[in-house]
C-alpha cells in the first residue's frame, strides 16, 4: 500500500477517505477482481441461459410475474440465477477479505501505515466500505445484466411490482456478501497466514451452507424428541425448534428470504395449520406485503453482519502489531 496516499484530513476524517480510495482502486486493479468478475458474468450467463431455455413451458403453466422468473427459474441441468448467487455468492465476500490485514502484516507494510497520523480504525473501517462498494456494484450489476438480457430475449419489460421484488432481491444479496466479507476480515485480524484465514471462511461458508440443516434437525429432535405418541403439539415445537435454529444460518436466511420477495405466491414463512387456511383468499401478495415477511430476514443478515465486523474490529484495534 501506498503509504504517501494516507492523509489525515479526508471526506470521512483523518485518512478513512484516502483509504477508501486506495483500498477500492487496488480491488480494482487487482487480477482476483477479474477473476472473480469472470466468475460473476459466468453465472449471469448460465443463469440467463437455463432460464430462457425452459420460459416457456413455466409461462403456459404459469403466465404470471414473466420478469421474475428471469431469476427463478432453472433450466435442464442449469440451476436458477439465485440458486448460483446463494451457493457461490459467498465466495465474492471471501475472495474480497480473507487476506485484508495478514498480507498488510506479512508484507510489513501495516507498521508504516498505523504510524502514520491517522486513526487506527481507519484501516480496517476502510478496508470494510472499499470491499462492500465493490459487493454492492458487482451484484447490482450483475442483475441490471441479467435484466437486460432477460429483456432482450422475452420481449416482455417488468411490471413496478417485479421491478421492486428485484431491488429487494439485489439488496439482501449485497448485504448476504457484506457478511461474507466482515467474516473473512475477522478471520484476516486473527489468523497470521492468508491460506489460513481463507481455509477456516470456507469451511464456515460449507458448514452453514450443507450441514447446518442436518445440526438444527439432530439439536431439535433431542429438545424435543419425536419418538412413540406424537402429537400435534410434540410436532409443532420440534419444527418450531429447527426453524429457529436453521435461522442463525446467514444462508438459510438469505435463501428463505429471496424466495419469499421472488416468488408472489409464498404466503408466510412459517407452518400452517388447516384451519389457518379456512376463508383464505388464492392469490399473490403484493410486493409492499411480501417486504413485511422478510423485514426479520433483514434485520437479521445487517444484525450477524455487525457482529461480524464488530468482532474484527475490536480484535484489531486490541492486536499488537510489531515490526518484523
Amino acid at each position: 500500500m501506498e503509504i504517501s496516499m494516507i492523509k489525515s484530513e479526508g471526506f470521512f476524517g483523518n485518512g478513512l477517505y484516502a483509504l477508501y480510495r486506495k483500498e477500492l482502486s487496488d480491488h480494482f486493479r487487482s487480477k482476483r477482481f477479474f477473476i472473480v468478475l469472470f466468475l460473476v458474468l459466468c453465472t449471469c450467463a448460465a443463469g440467463v441461459y437455463g432460464a430462457v431455455s425452459n420460459i416457456s413451458s413455466a409461462v403456459q403453466s404459469d403466465p404470471d410475474n414473466i420478469f421474475l422468473k428471469l431469476y427463478t427459474l432453472s433450466g435442464e441441468g442449469i440451476p436458477s440465477f439465485m440458486t448460483f448467487i446463494a451457493l457461490l455468492g459467498p465466495f465474492v465476500g471471501i475472495s474480497l477479505g480473507f487476506d485484508a490485514i495478514n498480507s498488510e502484516r506479512s508484507d510489513g507494510t501495516l507498521n508504516r501505515l498505523v504510524s502514520q497520523p491517522i486513526y487506527r480504525d481507519a484501516v480496517i473501517n476502510g478496508k470494510f466500505l472499499a470491499g462492500a462498494t465493490v459487493i454492492f456494484i458487482m451484484v447490482f450489476m450483475m442483475g441490471i445484466l441479467t435484466g437486460a438480457v432477460g429483456l432482450l430475449c422475452i420481449g416482455i419489460p417488468p411490471e413496478a411490482e417485479e421491478v421492486i421484488r428485484i431491488g429487494a432481491f439485489l439488496l439482501m444479496t449485497s448485504l448476504y456478501l457484506c457478511f461474507w466479507l466482515a467474516v473473512s476480515i475477522l478471520f484476516s485480524v486473527v489468523c497470521r497466514h492468508s491460506a489460513t484465514s481463507a481455509m477456516i471462511s470456507l469451511a464456515l461458508w460449507i458448514f452453514f451452507a450443507l450441514f447446518m440443516s442436518l445440526a438444527a434437525s439432530l439439536i431439535a429432535n433431542i429438545l424435543f424428541p419425536m419418538d412413540g405418541y406424537v402429537t400435534v403439539g410434540k410436532l409443532l415445537d420440534n419444527y418450531n425448534a429447527e426453524l429457529m435454529l436453521n435461522r442463525i444460518s446467514p444462508y438459510y436466511l438469505y435463501s428463505e428470504a429471496v424466495t419469499t420477495i421472488m416468488n408472489p405466491s409464498v404466503r408466510t414463512t412459517n407452518i400452517l395449520l388447516p384451519q389457518q387456511l379456512e376463508g383464505a383468499v388464492v392469490g399473490y401478495l403484493s410486493a409492499g406485503q411480501s417486504l413485511l415477511l422478510i423485514w426479520p430476514h433483514f434485520v437479521g443478515i445487517i444484525a450477524e453482519t455487525a457482529i461480524a465486523f464488530a468482532a474484527s474490529y475490536i480484535t484489531f484495534m486490541r492486536k499488537e502489531i510489531r515490526s518484523r
